[in-house]
């Protein structure tokens, strides 16, 4: 397993939609658990296959630090409520913004065998889930910041 470069805002992959995984292999196994990896290391809660240079409709996050969800293909089935609350990303570092996102998530997506699954998150999880899979379609978070984005210092001068 392998820690692998984030691209940074700017980086057209970033702004590419990705391709439906339509079936695994080795090299798609081991792109899962360098993702798993590298959002660890870089201290994130979720990361999109586009983050690291490949085009996959793949994310994985990890809200609690020890409960990790892959999602591959995933596709939101239905969203309710709002939170609205400060939000970063990994390929926009050390920045943040007020974004309003769903406080509730059903999504459907496959897992590592490619089995159907079904997932529903609240607060943090729903909040990633959306990011993440905005990413996949080319889209990230500063498009949707309130207020512009601030530097996380500022941020937590404020708390």
């Amino acid at each position: 397993m392998a820690i692998r470069n984030v691209r940074e805002m700017g980086d057209p992959v970033l702004n590419k939609i990705c391709k439906e995984v339509k079936e695994m292999t080795p090299r798609t196994l081991e792109l899962i658990d360098d993702m798993f990896d590298t959002m660890y290391e870089e201290g994130g809660v979720g990361l999109a296959a586009n983050q690291v240079g490949i085009l996959k409709r793949i994310v994985v996050i990890d809200v609690t630090g020890e409960d990790p969800v892959l999602l591959i293909n995933p596709v939101i089935l239905e969203t309710s409520g709002e939170q609205v609350g400060n939000e970063g990303c990994l390929s926009v570092p050390g920045k943040a913004g007020v974004v309003r996102r769903p406080n509730y998530v059903k999504v459907r997506a496959n897992d590592r065998e490619l089995n159907t699954i079904e997932i529903e998150g609240t607060e943090l999880l729903a909040r990633a889930i959306c990011h993440e899979v905005e990413h996949l379609d080319g889209h990230l978070y500063v498009e949707k910041v309130e207020g512009g984005l601030k530097d996380v210092e500022e941020i937590e001068d404020e708390e």
